[in-house]
């Protein structure tokens, strides 16, 4: 098992998560003279790991006595109502600016205006293209993504044909998901061959599509690494509709309960856990820090583990499954 740091330990998901009330704030970035408000836009809300980040952020807001507003696009896909949730933002003037970005591009507009405006951008889970964000509280996702190769090519016995459904080709989650994998891949294991790369946007419905015509394009699949949430869920979807299970073997990322249920199940071999909670705590945490003047590194790794159904009951392991 890789461990590449320790881990905050996350209270216990329970209960509905309370989406923060967004309300304007006085120029000094408090809502209505009160505590600092610190808005955070995410690159979703739909999926469970999106909502562990929430439960990390509001841990942190109570532990530093600020306020957040946490918000997210529909779907992982919408990158212009992300940029207009990030511009609402702006708009309200918090003390500080959390963004996790779906187009590490398109947002550099904006986060000039919040650099020109004093307000501190710190950003979480997917980068920029920018030196504006003071620090990016995330995993080192191309470690992780070598890491789910590895375990592919030890699944599959180092040969063999294997496909890749990623979320999205324009954050740098994506990116890094996808060439940590194909990297390692091409420098360790000739005998396997990448046999098509598909981007589902995250989405389950369209995720389980791709992974359908990959399957029907090539009956010879020995193995497919699925980049987040929605996209291994989308996988197991088709290989079980196809009836190949136990023929293809299915690596993921990230650890929502359907995630979980199916290693439990042995439908999926296994994937790569975040620490959600972590990067949320770690984002409002290095954003207080910013409004008080203090310099931040340029990265904050929040870690990851591999897991499986061999060590889903240890207890490091228990602690960052956002089931």
């Amino acid at each position: 098992m890789k461990i590449t740091k320790k881990f905050l330990t996350p209270i216990a998901l329970a209960g509905a998560l309370l989406v923060s009330t967004v309300g304007c704030t006085d120029d000094d970035g408090s809502a209505g003279g009160g505590k600092p408000t610190i808005a955070i836009v995410s690159k979703g809300f739909q999926h469970q790991f999106w909502q562990a980040v929430k439960q990390g952020a509001e841990q942190a807001a109570a532990e530093f006595n600020v306020t957040i507003t946490f918000e997210g696009p529909d779907t992982e896909s919408d990158i212009d109502q992300q940029i207009q949730m990030l511009q609402t933002a702006l708009d309200r003037r918090p003390a500080a600016i959390g963004f996790a970005a779906l187009d590490s591009r398109a947002a550099e507009p904006f986060l000039q205006q919040a650099k020109d405006a004093g307000i501190p951008v710190i950003a979480f889970d997917s980068g920029v293209d920018s030196n504006i964000p003071l620090t990016t509280a995330s995993t080192d996702n191309r470690v992780a993504a070598a890491e789910a190769a590895k375990h592919m090519a030890d699944l599959i016995g180092n040969e063999g044909k294997v496909a890749l459904v990623i979320h999205d080709q324009t954050s740098l989650t994506g990116v890094d998901r996808r060439e940590g994998f194909v990297e390692y891949i091409k420098k360790n294991h000739p005998n396997i061959e990448i046999v098509d790369i598909q981007y589902g946007g995250g989405d389950q419905a369209k995720s389980a599509d791709l992974a359908k015509a990959i399957l029907s394009a090539n009956p010879d699949l020995t193995g497919i690494y699925a980049g987040n949430e929605g996209s291994a869920v989308g996988v197991v979807q088709a290989v079980s509709e196809l009836g190949r299970e136990g023929e293809v073997s299915i690596i993921g990322f990230d650890s929502g309960h359907a995630q979980v249920n199916t290693i439990k199940s042995g439908i999926m071999a296994g994937a790569v856990t975040q620490n959600p909670v972590g990067i949320g705590y770690e984002t409002v945490k290095a954003a207080v820090e910013a409004m008080n003047g203090k310099t931040l590194p340029k990265n904050i790794d929040t870690g990851f583990y591999w897991y499986d159904k061999t060590n889903l009951s240890d207890p490091k392991i228990a602690a960052v499954l956002y089931e």
